[in-house]
């Protein structure tokens, strides 16, 4: 479909400079999952787990469904934090992961001033 190839836009995930296409139809979610990528967490699929918890750092989304406030109050919302199974691109955007399983990653770099201190 032509529709579907003129339509997507990227989507980049800060922490692990992975790309991916994503339709402006599309959660940037399930784009991210269709790729085989794992770069931001998937729970529920339906906008109340928060585990898919992402910042917007640049780019516009439209929201494709509620949010659970008891994990995205409207202050975080304001400051750019969705959920990435709710939300589909409305131009090229970079996100971070920030979600409770961001950690991983950062694993290893918890001691960037001591990187050889091993404990």
């Amino acid at each position: 479909m032509d529709r579907a190839a003129c339509d997507k836009l990227q989507v980049t995930i800060r922490q692990t400079g992975e790309s991916f296409a994503c339709r402006d139809d599309q959660s940037v979610l399930a784009a991210m999952a269709c790729t085989g990528r794992r770069g931001i967490p998937v729970g529920c699929l339906g906008g109340g787990c928060g585990v898919c918890k992402i910042r917007l750092l640049s780019g516009q989304v439209q929201r494709l469904g509620p949010v659970s406030r008891a994990h995205v109050s409207n202050d975080e919302e304001t400051e750019g934090f969705t959920l990435a199974c709710r939300v589909a691109p409305r131009s090229e955007l970079e996100i971070e992961v920030a979600g409770k399983f961001c950690k991983p990653f950062f694993k290893g770099c918890a001691n960037p001033a001591n990187p050889g201190s091993g404990k």
